[in-house]
């Protein structure tokens, strides 16, 4: 994945689900993640056009965030299907 431009970080959200959100624009899409201060938590969604590796993914999650635990979708779109007209 390589990055265009600087990744964005800023405070948002209120309550208990205020934290940072970070969007970084990739060659292929984005990358976007929100930290929770209160609990702890993130979210992380990675988008991409381009196949990636899954399991690099899940080792640079547990080298530099070390989480309890994972709860994980994968979702791999058909992208080769054209959609055209009403109803699509």
């Amino acid at each position: 994945m390589v990055p265009y431009g600087l990744p964005q970080i800023v405070m948002f959200g209120s309550g208990n689900k205020k934290g940072y959100t970070l969007v970084q624009l990739i060659e292929t899409s984005n990358i976007c993640a929100h930290f929770v201060e209160e609990t702890d938590d993130m979210y992380l969604d990675i988008f991409s056009c381009k196949k990636f590796d899954i399991p690099v993914v899940d080792h640079v999650i547990q080298k530099y965030f070390q989480p309890d635990h994972i709860k994980k979708t994968y979702l791999e779109r058909n992208a080769d299907k054209i959609i055209d007209g009403p109803g699509w």
